[in-house]
């Protein structure tokens, strides 16, 4: 039974795949550009148990302030994260629930390895 739901998930994958197009694979590229940061890692990896502040994910991270809002705003123009004011702070959170699978699998991962 599982061997035959391995291969029909093998199936769906190539069909959805060979119906990819080209502009999509140049734009999941560009995402993981946005990602290959170590910081913006972390940060994607705090905000996905919830919303956070720039002192939060400075405090968090260990990371100056300037740094972390940098970041951020990379985060923010690939639209990963999204910010939404609260007095005189930003309290950012994660835009999409992919963008945490695929940065909490590749943790994972890494992990998986490790002794």
């Amino acid at each position: 039974m599982l061997c035959a739901l391995h291969a029909y998930m093998r199936m769906c994958y190539r069909m959805q795949v060979s119906s990819t197009p080209a502009g999509d694979f140049e734009a999941a590229g560009e995402l993981f550009k946005v990602l290959s940061a170590p910081l913006r890692l972390g940060i994607v990896e705090q905000l996905a148990s919830r919303e956070k502040c720039v002192h939060e994910l400075v405090d968090a991270l260990d990371a100056a302030q300037p740094l972390i809002s940098q970041h951020l705003r990379v985060l923010r123009a690939a639209r990963v994260v999204r910010g939404s004011r609260r007095g005189r702070e930003v309290a950012y959170e994660i835009a999409d629930d992919h963008i945490t699978h695929i940065v909490l699998d590749a943790l994972t991962h890494i992990r998986e390895d490790q002794p």
